[in-house]
């Protein structure tokens, strides 16, 4: 399984990954107007993708601007069409994340239902992130 998200700022967003969710770029596309439209990532041996799909493509954030069914979507803490990610110290990551600006949408947690300790982000697009270690 490889997940894929569409941004609006596709270099932004794989510059904000790296810098609060911890992701490593391993690849990188441009189109001829040098505007990147692809970047492949990795976090502990799993890839993930970002790409851009064209002009009309509108962000969740944005998207919840103009939107009022994708605004109600937004209010609440949970991860609506995320990511699941496992690290290894989820306290660290969850203050390296706080620290560089991501949205904080539930604290630590443990989640005895699950056996892990978690919380949830969301990136400055407005996409929404779970990040959890087992207990």
């Amino acid at each position: 399984m490889l997940p894929m998200l569409s941004y609006e700022g596709v270099a932004e967003a794989a510059a904000f990954a790296a810098t609060a969710f911890g992701f490593r770029e391993t690849g990188r596309w441009s189109d001829e107007q040098g505007r990147v439209t692809h970047v492949n990532l990795e976090h502990a041996g799993s890839a993930i993708m970002f790409g851009w799909p064209g002009p009309g493509y509108r962000s969740p954030r944005h998207h919840a601007e103009g939107c009022e069914i994708a605004r109600a979507w937004s209010e609440t803490p949970y991860v609506v069409d995320g990511v699941l990610v496992y690290v290894d110290d989820v306290d660290a990551h969850f203050e390296i994340a706080r620290a560089a600006g991501a949205a904080i949408l539930s604290p630590l947690e443990d989640n005895i239902d699950v056996g892990q300790r978690q919380y949830r982000a969301e990136d400055p697009e407005g996409h929404r992130w779970m990040f959890a270690q087992p207990i």
